[in-house]
C-alpha cells in the first residue's frame, strides 16, 4: 500500500493509531467541560449527556472546516522539515504525539482541566526548536508568524471568557426575575423545562464548536503525518487539477507584474522577486500535467514550497502600508478580488484533508468523549467556586465557551475549550461573589497547569525527538 515496505506500513499504521489515541484522549478529557453543566444540574443524564456531546463534536469535526486543521500544519514549516530518511519522519512524529499523550493523561488523572491545544502545540514548538540542534545554520524551525497567532489565541482567549461570564451574569441579573435561576443546582431534581433546554442548548453549542476546533487538531496531525511519511500522495491535493493552478499562478503573476518595482524598498522588491521565481519554477515542473500522479515525490514538495511561498509574500505585500500608501499596484476593486480568489484558490491545493481523515479523528474524538467525563466535571461543578454551579452560571460560561471557540475557528486559530470553559466558570462565580467566590487551591492548580503545560511539552518534544534521532542513526 501507497509504496512502502511492510515495515514502514506497519509505522505508518502505529503513527495514525497514536493520532486517534491523542484525540480520543482529548475527547474524555476536554469535552468534560462540555457536558459539566448539564450534568451536574442534572438536565441530562451522565450516559445521555456524554453520549449527545460525542455526536455534536463528531459532527463539528466533519462538518466544521479545516482552517484550523491548516494553521497547525502550517506551524511547522514541513518542506524545511521533511528528511529523506523516512525514519527520522517517524521519529519527529511519534516524538510529538507520545508527548501530548503522556501530558494529557497525567492532568487528566489529577483532575486538572488542562489544554489539549497547548499540549499538541507546546509539543509541535518542540519539535521546531530540535531542528536547531540539527541543522548546520542552527535555526528553529517554526513559522514565526503562526506561532504568534497561535500563541496570542491561547492566551487572551480564557481572559475573554472570564470577562465576557461576568459581564453575561450581569446581564441575566438584569433581565431574568426568577430567583431560581440563580440558585445552586438541586441535587435530587431536574431543572425547570426552559432552564434545562437553555443548558441542553449551550451543551451542544460548545459540543460542535470543540469538535470544529480541537477535533481539527487532530487533523491537522494527521496530516503532518501523512505529508511527512507520504509526501508523494499527500504534499499536493490529488484530486486536484494542476492546470487549474497554472491558471491561478497565471493570473498572480500578471497583476503582481503591475507594482512599480521602481519605488518598492528592497524588502518588498525581495518578495516580488520570491514571487516571480516560485511562478516561474511551478510553471517549469507542471508543463501540461493533467493530473498531479504523473509528477515526481520531490518536484511535488517543490510546488508545495511555491504555492505557500507565493501564497506568503503576495499576502503580505498586499497588506504592505508602502504598497497601499503609495499605490504601487494601481488596479481595480474588481482585479483585487479577482486576485484574491486566485490566492485563495491556489492555496487549496495544499490546505485539504481527505474525507476518511475527517471520519476518523470524528469517531475518536466522538467515542472519547463518552468514557472518562467524571474528574473534570466534579472540578468545574464544584472546585472553581465555593459556592456549587448554579443554572445561571453554567449556562453563561457555556454561551460564552461556544461563542469565544465559534469564532476562533472561523479565524482559524487553536483555542483551548478547557480554559475558556473554566475561566468562564470563575468569572460566573466572581460576578456573584467577587474574587473570594472562588477556591484558590483549584485556581492555583489550573494557572500552574496553564502556564507550565507548554514549557515542559516544548521540553519533553525536543528531548524525546533528539534521542529517538540518535537511536535511528545508531541503528541504521
Amino acid at each position: 500500500m501507497f509504496g512502502l515496505s511492510t515495515g514502514l506500513l506497519v509505522m505508518l499504521i502505529i503513527c495514525l493509531l497514536a493520532a486517534c489515541v491523542f484525540e480520543f484522549i482529548n475527547g474524555f478529557h476536554d469535552t468534560a467541560n462540555a457536558v459539566a453543566t448539564v450534568i451536574y444540574t442534572k438536565s441530562l443524564k451522565p450516559k445521555q449527556a456524554v453520549i449527545w456531546s460525542g455526536i455534536w463534536n463528531f459532527i463539528g469535526v466533519y462538518f466544521g472546516g479545516i482552517a484550523v486543521a491548516v494553521g497547525i500544519v502550517n506551524l511547522l514549516p514541513l518542506d524545511a522539515l521533511i528528511d529523506q530518511n523516512v525514519y527520522h519522519n517517524i521519529a519527529m512524529v511519534l516524538s510529538l504525539i507520545l508527548t501530548a499523550v503522556i501530558w494529557n493523561l497525567g492532568t487528566w488523572y489529577f483532575g486538572i482541566p488542562c489544554s489539549s491545544s497547548h499540549t499538541l502545540i507546546g509539543s509541535i514548538f518542540g519539535i521546531g526548536i530540535a531542528f536547531m540542534f540539527l541543522t548546520p545554520e542552527g535555526t528553529v524551525a517554526l513559522n514565526w508568524g503562526k506561532v504568534f497567532d497561535a500563541g496570542l489565541s491561547l492566551f487572551i482567549s480564557p481572559l475573554f471568557g472570564f470577562f465576557m461570564a461576568m459581564l453575561l451574569m450581569l446581564i441575566f441579573k438584569r433581565l431574568i426575575k426568577k430567583k431560581r435561576f440563580f440558585k445552586a443546582a438541586d441535587p435530587d431534581k431536574k431543572p425547570p423545562f426552559l432552564i434545562r433546554s437553555v443548558l441542553i442548548f449551550t451543551c451542544t453549542s460548545v459540543s460542535f464548536s470543540h469538535g470544529s476546533n480541537d477535533g481539527q487538531k487532530g487533523v491537522g496531525l494527521v496530516m503532518i503525518i501523512l505529508i511527512g511519511l507520504l509526501p508523494a500522495n499527500f504534499a499536493l491535493d490529488p484530486g486536484r487539477n494542476p492546470v487549474n493552478l497554472v491558471g491561478n499562478v497565471q493570473v498572480i503573476e500578471h497583476y503582481v507584474g503591475k507594482i512599480d518595482t521602481l519605488q518598492l524598498s528592497a524588502d518588498n522588491l525581495k518578495k516580488v522577486h520570491a514571487i516571480d521565481a516560485g511562478i516561474q519554477n511551478m510553471k517549469g515542473i507542471l508543463g501540461n500535467e493533467p493530473v498531479y500522479m504523473g509528477i515526481s515525490k520531490n518536484d511535488k514538495f517543490e510546488v508545495r514550497k511555491d504555492i505557500l511561498s507565493i501564497a506568503s509574500h503576495t499576502d503580505k505585500l498586499l497588506k504592505s502600508n508602502e504598497v497601499e500608501s503609495k499605490n504601487l499596484l494601481p488596479i481595480s476593486k474588481k482585479e483585487m478580488a479577482i486576485l484574491k480568489l486566485n490566492l485563495k484558490e491556489m492555496k487549496t491545493h495544499t490546505e485539504f484533508a481527505p474525507w476518511w481523515v475527517l471520519l476518523m479523528i470524528s469517531l475518536s474524538l466522538g467515542l472519547g468523549t463518552m468514557i472518562g467525563w467524571k474528574r473534570i466535571v466534579v472540578t468545574i461543578g464544584e472546585k472553581i467556586g465555593k459556592s456549587h454551579l448554579s443554572y445561571a452560571q453554567g449556562a453563561s460560561a457555556e454561551i460564552i465557551a461556544a461563542s469565544t471557540i465559534g469564532v476562533s475557528t472561523l479565524l482559524g486559530l487553536p483555542v483551548s475549550t478547557t480554559h475558556v470553559l473554566s475561566s468562564g466558570v470563575a468569572g460566573a462565580m466572581v460576578s456573584d461573589g467577587g474574587l473570594k467566590n472562588l477556591q484558590s487551591k483549584t485556581i492555583k492548580n489550573i494557572l500552574i497547569a496553564w502556564g507550565v503545560t507548554i514549557p515542559v511539552t516544548v521540553g519533553l518534544a525536543c528531548g524525546l525527538f533528539l534521542l529517538s534521532r540518535y537511536i535511528v542513526d545508531f541503528m541504521i
